[in-house]
């Protein structure tokens, strides 16, 4: 089994600095692969940007929590706040999409919505994943797999890491149902997803010491390493204070990392050429 590695960044159309950072850092450097935000504020440039990078893997990035929808918000009020914006309480959120049949209805709707917005873009569609892994919720999941399978989506992030530390360790372990059932229905549906992903216990600090050291380790199978890249910061509703988004973004160009790459003897690919290559098998 070889090792193929998908290398993505996240929140693509957020902001003008993440869309400079992901055309860089294809261009010159190992990112492989975007998930769109079909309503951020910039997502018309990143569409650009795209049409650009024809070898640029481009999926759809759901949002449903701290984001801003594609519906008005007095279609889903179960899902906004006074701001119009989503809510930030993804918990919260999630105990009413479980119990709630009106809130589910307007999941539902909202989901379709950002499909269309991106078919409309008339990039092809990569991959699915979703703004703070929020696929992890059972029934987010299924209505994502039954649109990815209406609209051609061939892939969708599995959000599991293996454990390097007792947090991960933690996590692990309360997402392994989740995980498992997911797996399972990827693949009666004939979707594929990741092996592994790497980026949720170092989520906002991806630098090139985390990322020559992951690759140090990289296992065979097809693994995805994601991260939140920009070229500087921006200031309506930034990224967390916390988040190192300029040392991520120059790592995905850092020569260190480039030697790393190659010592791992990982194939850079993307979820639609690893779903091609799997057609060709049959």
């Amino acid at each position: 089994m070889t090792k193929r590695l998908i290398v993505t960044a996240d929140d693509f159309g957020r902001a003008l600095p993440i869309n400079e950072a992901v055309e860089d850092a294809h261009r010159r450097g190992i990112l492989t692969a975007a998930s769109l935000m079909v309503t951020g504020d910039a997502a018309a440039d990143a569409v650009e940007r795209a049409r650009r990078l024809p070898s640029l893997g481009v999926g759809l990035h759901i949002t449903l929590v701290d984001g801003i929808p594609a519906l008005p918000p007095r279609q889903i009020p179960d899902l906004v706040g006074d701001d119009g914006r989503f809510t930030d309480h993804l918990v919260r959120l999630g105990v009413r999409i479980f119990f709630d049949w009106n809130t589910r209805r307007q999941v539902a709707a909202e989901l379709r919505a950002q499909f269309e917005l991106y078919r409309a873009t008339g990039l092809p569609f990569g991959h699915v994943d979703a703004h703070h892994h929020y696929h992890l919720h059972p029934t987010v999941f299924d209505m994502i797999l039954h649109l990815a399978r209406e609209y051609g989506a061939p892939a969708i992030r599995v959000p599991w890491e293996p454990p390097a530390s007792s947090f991960g360790v933690v996590q692990s372990l309360f997402h392994r149902r989740r995980v498992r059932r997911m797996r399972r229905k990827l693949k009666a549906a004939g979707l594929i997803a990741n092996d592994r992903v790497f980026g949720i216990e170092g989520s906002g600090d991806m630098d090139h010491t985390r990322l020559a050291a992951i690759l140090a380790r990289l296992p065979d199978g097809l693994s995805e390493i994601y991260g939140h890249p920009a070229t500087g910061g921006w200031d309506d509703r930034p990224m967390p204070p916390q988040y190192r988004t300029v040392d991520e973004y120059r790592a995905l160009i850092d020569p260190t990392v480039f030697d790393a790459l190659h010592r791992s003897g990982a194939q850079l690919t993307t979820f639609a050429a690893e779903a091609a290559a799997q057609e060709e098998l049959g």
